[in-house]
């Protein structure tokens, strides 16, 4: 797990507030890879750029983080999106191909004729 100067403790001393720091997640999936997972310490009102700095996920993966797609929990979200207690941050990677045309080609490999059914012969019943 990485941490850096903004992985402090989550209670810092009498009368501080749980609130002041969030504990959220960064992933990030490489094809054929294995799924990596930062735990991080964030202060509140950090925002998902921030979080991503922190992890160090896009450095580690070689990322341009003008180019990556972002997202929290499944959805969209832009850099400057403010953090919430337990959000995990995710990190999409580029579409190898545009999906409607990988589906058109799905669909004409399957209408493509097949070969003929071989007739049955006497030899092949028993």
């Amino acid at each position: 797990m990485a941490r850096d100067a903004t992985d402090a403790p989550t209670h810092a001393g009498p009368g501080a507030s749980r609130e002041e720091t969030l504990r959220v997640d960064v992933v990030y999936a490489p094809a054929g890879g294995p799924v990596d997972l930062t735990g991080l310490t964030v202060p509140a009102g950090a925002t998902l750029e921030r979080a991503l700095v922190a992890s160090g996920v896009l450095e580690r993966h070689g990322l341009d983080s003008a180019q990556a797609a972002l997202g929290i929990w499944g959805r969209r979200a832009r850099p400057d999106t403010a953090l919430r207690q337990g959000d995990r941050v995710e990190v999409y990677r580029p579409l190898v191909c545009d999906p409607k045309e990988a589906r058109r080609h799905r669909h004409r490999r399957q209408r493509q004729p097949r070969e003929p059914a071989r007739p049955a012969t006497s030899r092949d019943a028993t």
